[in-house]
């Protein structure tokens, strides 16, 4: 038997290979700024936008998310149940770099602003018992989508991946209503929310006991995921190796030797939250904004307060994150699970220390 020497170079080639022309800069992107004009544009991503999420970092503000499929005048807020925003003054282009936005979408200060890449406005879909409008990106295993509910449990819903989804976030745009989240790690008969720091609880009317397909995700009678005739969205996500890893991790309460969780990259962005107890945020972290290894700043997705730039909990790794000398409940509680989603800034294959 030949063996290749010990070399990242002899790894296998990632499904989105930079070698090959493609990166994961073509599909998900981190731009920092400080807004100083009330209208303008922003800029700086390798593709046009589809899903946009931003957040003021230096003072509490809701969190903002936008995508193509509902129109960038729609705004809903991940810590919050509100209603869905529409508002002309908000993303009012999207443009093969960015987008142009008008005075209603953020202050004078600084922000982060995250977005995907999808497929453009979206394309009718029919694989499910409800119709969907779905824009889809199967080489990074994304699609959003939005759907009419009709409060009926085994209802189907096609999300148009090529592979079944690994998390599902679901809004009820028009009602006060919880956001939904469906995650591989979790069982189907449970759920947890977006904008909670609750634990997963078990609720089978909402996902209906049931793990998504290759072509659909089922729905039970819950108002919270299929609430009947009220327009929905979703965004639905799988692993893609190199790219992006959906997954869980278990705590070990060590403050000296916290847990190292391998991803296959570089991580541009992480998303992690305790799925076993409660009080615990969903916390974000990022490469772009100031500080790196080890001063990465968190900001939660459920709460609209400023970075934490105190508390040091993350480090990016060359292939995956270390969670940084802490026995914190938010990250690594002894014998507590905690699920996330990471996306690349660089396949392992080519990724640099730094």
């Amino acid at each position: 038997m030949a063996y290749l020497p010990l070399s990242t170079a002899n790894l296998p080639d990632p499904a989105i290979d930079p070698a090959q022309g493609s990166s994961p800069q073509d599909y998900f992107g981190v731009v920092t700024t400080t807004i100083s004009s009330a209208t303008g544009s922003i800029s700086g991503y390798n593709f046009q936008p589809d899903w946009v999420w931003r957040k003021r970092r230096d003072a509490s503000q809701n969190h903002g998310l936008y995508d193509a499929v509902r129109g960038g005048d729609k705004e809903l807020v991940s810590n919050s149940t509100s209603v869905e925003n529409t508002n002309a003054n908000l993303i009012t282009a999207f443009n093969s770099d960015g987008f142009d936005y008008g005075g209603s979408m953020f202050s004078l200060a600084p922000y982060v602003i995250w977005a995907w890449k999808a497929n453009g406005s979206g394309v009718s879909n029919t694989d499910g018992s409800i119709p969907s409008t779905v824009s889809v990106n199967t080489e990074s295993g994304f699609s959003i989508g939005t759907f009419v509910g009709n409060q009926t449990a085994g209802a189907t819903v096609g999300h148009g991946l090529s592979q079944a989804p690994e998390m599902i976030i679901i809004k009820d745009r028009p009602t006060v209503n919880d956001w939904p989240v469906y995650h591989t790690s979790i069982s189907p008969s449970q759920t947890i929310k977006l904008n909670s720091t609750n634990a997963a609880f078990t609720e089978s009317t909402i996902w209906n006991n049931t793990a998504p397909t290759t072509s659909v995700f089922t729905l039970g009678s819950s108002n919270l995921a299929n609430n009947n005739t009220k327009s929905h969205v979703f965004y639905a996500f799988h692993s893609v190796e190199g790219y992006s890893k959906i997954g869980s991790y278990a705590g070990n309460g060590s403050a000296t030797d916290s847990p190292f969780v391998y991803l296959g990259f570089r991580p541009a962005w992480v998303l992690i939250k305790q799925s076993s107890g409660s009080g615990t945020a969903w916390n974000l972290w990022d490469s772009k904004r100031d500080g790196y290894n080890l001063d990465n700043w968190q900001l939660e997705a459920d709460d609209s307060k400023a970075e934490n730039t105190s508390i040091q909990r993350m480090t990016f790794l060359s292939n995956g994150f270390k969670i940084h000398q802490t026995s914190s409940a938010q990250v690594n509680a002894s014998g507590q699970t905690y699920i996330y989603m990471a996306f690349a800034e660089n396949p392992f294959k080519y990724s640099n220390a730094r």
